[in-house]
């Protein structure tokens, strides 16, 4: 028997506000998320994006097609209810970033790290009044308490939303750094995927590019953006991206 599959069961759909929120109905339902909450949203610009995704289903339903919907039904039924818990999550990478481990060899790849990073560190640095340990190596480089304070009040600022954009950047650079200076404008997630490939660009150059591996990261270079967009949308005028 094949699998049952939900269709386009309303004719048109609209934006409409919702107090201080954005709501999107299909016909006269408020959409609502998987655990049956109504997609309150913070913006009338993501609103807008999501409605447009239902709009665009024909047939049977994607939920493929809808990144802007699946991203909002995260921030609403699990960053919402969690968000100590994923805060937390986020704010570890703090204490052990990509940025702060550094190669020992071969010279070339120190020096691309060194020039790559340490803006972005200085960056970070003065930004957030801290200092930042880098040193290379595997072994765990402790770093001051302040600093890792001060990150994680950063992100316990961020609305559900915000923090649902933050942790996939962070998630997929395996940088905290990256991820801030990518929702303060200091990179865009383009240059900030870049910068977290810089052992893997090396790799490639030497050994060429594995089909497999390049697959792999053409995802995460699509979710990157889609992150960074997310942030955006759910700012609104709040963002200091761009």
């Amino acid at each position: 028997m094949s699998e049952w599959k939900p269709k386009r069961f309303w004719k048109k759909v609209d934006v409409v506000s919702l107090e201080k929120n954005f709501c999107i109905k299909l016909d006269e339902k408020i959409l609502k998320t998987p655990a049956k909450k109504e997609m309150l949203l913070p913006t009338k610009a993501l609103a807008k994006k999501i409605a447009l995704e239902w709009d665009k289903q024909v047939g049977e339903i994607n939920p493929n097609s809808m990144p802007f919907t699946k991203s909002a039904n995260a921030a609403l039924d699990k960053v919402i209810e969690q968000f100590e818990e994923v805060s937390s999550l986020v704010s570890d990478y703090g204490d052990t970033d990509l940025l702060y481990y550094r190669a020992d060899s071969p010279v070339e790849l120190q020096i691309r790290q060194q020039s790559s990073w340490d803006p972005i560190i200085d960056w970070a640095e003065k930004n957030f009044e801290v200092k930042i340990n880098c040193g290379t190596g595997i072994l765990y480089i402790p770093q001051d308490r302040e600093l890792v304070y001060k990150l994680s009040k950063e992100i316990s600022e961020l609305s559900s939303f915000q923090l649902t954009a933050l942790y996939d950047i962070v998630s997929i650079t395996g940088s905290l750094i990256l991820g801030l200076a990518t929702i303060n404008g200091r990179l865009s997630a383009e240059d900030a995927f870049n910068l977290s490939r810089i052992d893997e660009l090396w790799q490639i150059e030497q050994w060429g590019v594995d089909e497999e591996a390049q697959a792999v990261s053409d995802l995460k270079y699509d979710a990157i953006m889609h992150a960074q967009e997310f942030f955006i949308l759910s700012s609104g005028n709040k963002s200091t991206i761009f």
